[in-house]
């Protein structure tokens, strides 16, 4: 999410046209194994469904077909989409002798279903009992409003910043369209069983932010457009598992909190680790971003519906 460049400010800055997103090879790679997961699952799932009624026949004339069994040690493949709301929050940007100013309650667009779109995938491991744990990639968006006016404060190129603007008026782009990447490992436990198919079960984790910030001021040519670690995130969640022979589907809430601090390079990026090698080398270095840095804190619901292979066996006939 790239929030800010070192930029001065005018009143009727130019507005430049929006360059098409590019394809990451971590976008790439990511999406395509949530891709991959969903759809062995909805083959899967056909496979069980085409399979029944010649088992049901069978079973009629010679041995009863093997019956579901109850959760229990499995491991589950998993990708999924979903729809995220992402509240307001303050936008804070400072450069030491040019900015230190607050763009307050900057409004997020999430557009899921824009490319590149919401998307997510999970490792899930669980042992006899109740209790599990999760692995898992969320690919979410923040877009700013530029649109919307709000109000400032503090100074803005080494002076008092307007007390309120349009947004667009200050950055040309302030986001994370490229993601608004969530990595988390997840405890979960599940609730009492409502039958063997349906499983009930809430979760807890923790992990990292890693946002494709995109950040450009409004009368500059220069912009920060990397991968980045902006800090950490935590996640709570809530789901129902509906189990079939193979396969689950999987209805979500998800309740995220993460807390963005991110070095305002202005260098474009190329690829997740060679991003993150770069800031790294350049905080061992001590080495100012020559931007300054941009923080806000990004609190968001999500809802979210997949499907996942499991390990498991299938009960074996009595």
């Amino acid at each position: 999410m790239n929030f800010i460049s070192a930029a001065a400010w005018t009143a009727n800055p130019p507005r430049a046209s929006r360059t098409p997103a590019r394809v990451s090879p971590f976008d790439a790679a990511s999406a395509l194994f949530a891709a991959a997961a969903l759809t062995a699952a909805t083959w899967s799932a056909t496979m069980e469904q085409s399979a029944e009624p010649h088992a049901e026949s069978t079973a009629q004339s010679s041995a009863p077909i093997a019956k579901l069994a109850p959760p229990g040690a499995e491991w589950m493949f998993a990708g999924y989409g979903g729809v995220p709301y992402t509240y307001p929050s303050d936008v804070k940007l400072t450069k030491t002798g040019t900015h230190d100013f607050t763009a307050k309650q900057v409004d997020w667009e999430g557009k899921p279903f824009v490319n590149p779109i919401y998307y997510g995938a999970r490792i899930v491991r669980f042992g006899n009992g109740r209790t599990g744990t999760m692995l898992d990639f969320t690919h979410s968006k923040t877009i700013a409003r530029l649109e919307k006016e709000i109000e400032f404060a503090g100074t803005l190129n080494g002076a008092p910043a307007p007390a309120r603007a349009t947004l667009r008026d200050i950055f040309r782009r302030l986001e994370a369209s490229h993601g608004h990447n969530m990595l988390t490992l997840n405890g979960l436990f599940r609730l009492p069983s409502l039958g063997l198919r349906l499983q009930p079960y809430v979760g807890v984790g923790a992990g990292v932010s890693l946002p494709h910030a995109e950040v450009q001021m409004a009368n500059s040519d220069k912009r920060t457009y990397e991968y980045q670690v902006a800090g950490p995130v935590g996640q709570a969640l809530l789901g129902l598992e509906v189990r079939t022979r193979r396969v689950s589907y999987f209805f979500e809430y998800k309740f995220t909190l993460a807390p963005y601090v991110m070095p305002l390079s202005e260098q474009d990026g190329s690829w997740l680790p060679l991003d993150l090698t770069r800031q790294f080398r350049n905080w061992l270095s001590g080495t100012e971003p020559p931007g300054g840095y941009a923080s806000t804190s990004l609190v968001s619901h999500q809802g979210i519906f997949g499907l996942g292979i499991r390990s498991a066996p299938i009960a074996a006939a009595p």
